[in-house]
């Protein structure tokens, strides 16, 4: 079984921004697989399905995003899974341009206080992660206020492109087929 949670903020005011494209690749997850997202468990709201023969469960963990950790290390602690090989992260990353992703097998917080605090529930840093790109804060803007920002109309739509690859990664991600997926969609695109 795999855990996979994507990382966001409750509350409709955050509802497609830039902190939530965890939420959204959840919910493109959920659509193509046909998962309800109906279950209040774990401090979430998740849904059990079946992906590429592999039973999930999909999490939006509710805790705000710097205690993200709460959620995905009750669920963890639950179903006694190993985060190494059954649980995978998907979040924002501003180092990467919007519409590019890059799928890890573990690794550093990097300064994302959700990762931050996953780490810290998890005892671990070793947990799948995707990171999806939603581009650098422009010169003298506030970082939280950039990443709670929406996107413009042109970068939303490079994040939908990224958001389908982010689910295609796990895809590949939940058939054992990690590497797979990185040497697939950690390249550099063509203009």
């Amino acid at each position: 079984m795999y855990i996979i949670a994507g990382l966001g903020n409750p509350t409709a005011q955050y509802d497609h921004t830039r902190h939530n494209i965890g939420f959204d690749t959840i919910t493109y997850l959920a659509d193509r697989y046909h998962i309800s997202m109906n279950t209040k468990k774990f401090q979430a709201i998740c849904g059990t399905g079946i992906i590429e023969g592999q039973k999930v469960l999909l999490l939006k963990p509710q805790t705000y995003m710097n205690l993200s950790g709460n959620s995905i290390g009750e669920a963890v602690n639950f179903y006694k899974l190993d985060p190494a090989t059954e649980v995978i992260v998907i979040y924002d990353d501003i180092a990467l341009e919007p519409g590019y992703i890059r799928v890890r097998k573990k690794g550093s917080a990097g300064g994302h206080n959700g990762i931050k605090d996953i780490i810290a529930h998890l005892g671990t840093q070793e947990f799948k992660r995707v990171r999806v790109g939603v581009g650098e804060k422009p010169k003298d803007y506030d970082l939280a206020a950039y990443v709670l920002g929406h996107f413009t109309q042109e970068d939303r739509q490079k994040v939908e492109e990224a958001i389908a690859q982010a689910a295609d990664a796990v895809e590949l991600m939940v058939q054992d087929r990690t590497d797979e997926a990185m040497n697939l969609y950690n390249k550099k695109k063509h203009e």
